[in-house]
């Protein structure tokens, strides 16, 4: 791999939390301007999630811990401080890349124990991010995937998968292959706000155009959607009819949850950007990281007329990421150490 850039060495790019997690080097280029990666070896692919999880998955993959979409609600931001980097800034710019996962991926997948058991990408921080246009980690791990007939789901905000689409259809000959986009705000002033770091929704509409074209059944996460910024009958009809337009089979949708360092993170966002909201969002949020079992009624019956519809609570059930239309318990996110 060859960066034009400056290289740090080990020992003077290491950040504390990284002293004995691989670290390889450090590298920043004018190319991601602001963002420092720090390039690990893994010792391990595989994540397992646990039993009491209730998710339709039992393992999950990240091939990078951080991410550069920014995105103020981002509920693995947490996990940075397992690193010894906070939650905030760090996460959006100190980026941990596992430069050797899917040769790793490789020797995990062909131990006698393997039981071939879904496995899913983009449940932490995303695999398309920028950073995968250069580090190309996904293209090792769909084969590494689909060589051991393990089947597996993509969640993904970034349009860089559109480059593994042709690899992604000959997995689907053999695996099980199933794809989701998350698109939670149609107005791209309040998606510049919020998800500064992402594909724009024109281009996430198009990315999920050219999934359906490619043969898959598109899932779309409208999630999370944000009270009082993106839970609008005329924001969220908005989104359902552009959703429905690409070719999307399903929506699912949940609200904003808050938990940890995340909330304090989007709470500082909120006072300096919409601080007419900071009460509300503290009623709102009064007993944690959780809407009130009020609110998410209220944003269930809002979603149900609107989701039949533009016939996306209609049609093939056979969604990418398999779950209900509209998801108003707790969701479980994938935490992944080294």
């Amino acid at each position: 791999m060859r960066w034009q850039g400056q290289l740090l060495g080990a020992d003077e790019g290491a950040l504390p939390g990284l002293e004995r997690s691989g670290l390889v080097r450090s590298v920043q280029t004018p190319e991601f301007e602001g963002i420092t990666f720090h390039e690990v070896l893994c010792k391990s692919a595989l994540n397992k999630m646990p039993v009491e999880s209730e998710l339709p998955f039992g393992w999950t993959i990240n091939p990078m811990r951080g991410c550069s979409h920014a995105c103020r609600y981002c509920f693995a931001r947490p996990t940075h401080e397992y690193l010894e980097l906070d939650s905030g800034r760090d996460f959006d710019t100190q980026l941990v890349v596992k430069t050797n996962i899917a040769a790793v991926l490789r020797r995990e997948l062909a131990r006698r124990s393997w039981r071939q058991e879904t496995v899913a990408l983009g449940t932490n921080t995303d695999p398309y991010q920028r950073a995968e246009g250069r580090y190309r980690l996904m293209p090792g791990i769909i084969r590494a995937l689909t060589e051991s007939r393990t089947p597996f789901s993509i969640l993904t905000k970034g349009t860089l998968l559109r480059r593994d689409l042709p690899l992604l259809t000959l997995a689907a000959q053999h695996v099980d292959v199933r794809i989701g986009v998350s698109l939670a705000i149609h107005d791209h002033a309040l998606q510049k706000e919020i998800e500064p770091g992402t594909p724009s929704p024109k281009a996430r509409l198009e990315l999920i155009r050219s999934v359906t074209d490619a043969g898959f059944a598109v899932n779309v996460m409208v999630a999370p959607v944000i009270p009082y910024l993106t839970d609008s009958t005329s924001h969220l009809d908005g989104l359902l009819a552009a959703i429905a337009d690409s070719g999307a089979v399903r929506v699912t949708a949940f609200p904003m949850h808050l938990r940890g360092s995340t909330r304090g993170w989007f709470m500082s966002w909120l006072g300096a950007e919409h601080p007419a909201l900071v009460r509300k969002y503290r009623q709102l949020y009064d007993r944690g990281a959780y809407v009130t079992p009020e609110y998410r009624t209220w944003l269930a019956a809002r979603l149900e007329p609107l989701l039949r519809k533009h016939g996306l609570a209609e049609r093939s059930s056979s969604a990418s990421m398999p779950a209900p239309d509209i998801v108003v318990a707790k969701p479980d996110p994938a935490l992944t150490l080294f």
